[in-house]
């Protein structure tokens, strides 16, 4: 076993396209982290596979800021050590739990389903807001990025990237301190702190989320041209959740093989 680095930081979406929440702790399940994107709006006939409206068609989302009410039971599956000590898998959050409140731009909150917030999203899509009980991940349920891989972006770029661009669940300060070094796990598996264990599975290919900055919405091009000419359209990785456990900021993070 070989320490490969630390947990950054940890976050979760849990509005589909929507403004992102740093956690003090998460819970990595196999369905991914507890409590992400478990909502989204949907765009009626869209692409079958795909329906999601993302702030590729509308930038703006990314200035909502999802709120659970009841951010405690959200914080971690409630029966977690009793599950644990039978070794079983936990519940997953209920309707009243997955509640959800959108702060907009404006800093109104409003319920995710209230009609106004629908129809200042929609433009020319017609859409139904959809919740799910685990995470509607692009791909893998869970992502991983390093702080090193933001760093030489941003010196590839000519101009500072910050991280957030690319939403990743888990933000890695790697020991070697190599731009994109994640890609060398992408086949093996990582264990973060004492419990949970990650299959890497592939590099993240990229879209024009990350040109969207996570504070203004404003557009950089310049991002995804670096990414798309000099890393093959990838940057980060995706995995799936082996062994499920809690995780917290400055957990070790092990390659196991």
């Amino acid at each position: 076993m070989t320490v490969v680095g630390r947990v950054q930081s940890l976050w979760r979406y849990p509005v589909k396209s929507m403004r992102g929440e740093e956690l003090p702790e998460a819970f990595a399940g196999y369905g991914g982290v507890y409590g992400d994107r478990c909502w989204a709006f949907l765009i009626a006939g869209g692409r079958e596979g795909f329906p999601y409206l993302t702030a590729r068609e509308k930038q703006a989302m990314l200035l909502h800021t999802p709120i659970y009410r009841q951010a405690e039971l959200m914080r971690i599956p409630p029966n977690l050590a009793a599950a644990a000590a039978l070794t079983a898998n936990p519940l997953f959050p209920d309707d009243a739990a997955l509640a959800v409140d959108i702060r907009t731009p404006e800093g109104e909150l409003v319920p995710i389903d209230d009609p106004r917030l629908t129809e200042s999203l929609r433009g020319t899509h017609e859409l139904t807001v959809h919740r799910s009980q685990r995470a509607m991940a692009d791909c893998r349920p869970i992502s991983l990025f390093s702080c090193q891989t933001a760093n030489q972006l941003s010196e590839e770029v000519g101009s500072h990237v910050d991280m957030r661009r690319f939403r990743a669940n888990v933000y890695l300060n790697l020991e070697d301190q190599k731009g994109f070094g994640e890609n060398e796990f992408v086949g093996r598996t990582l264990r973060i702190g004492t419990r949970v264990e990650i299959a890497v599975m592939e590099r993240d290919p990229r879209c024009k989320m990350i040109t969207l900055d996570p504070d203004t919405g404003e557009a950089n091009p310049d991002v995804m041209k670096v990414v798309a000419r000099q890393h093959d359209g990838k940057a980060g990785v995706y995995g799936v959740v082996l062994v499920e456990g809690v995780t917290i900021p400055g957990d070790v993070v092990t390659l196991l093989g």
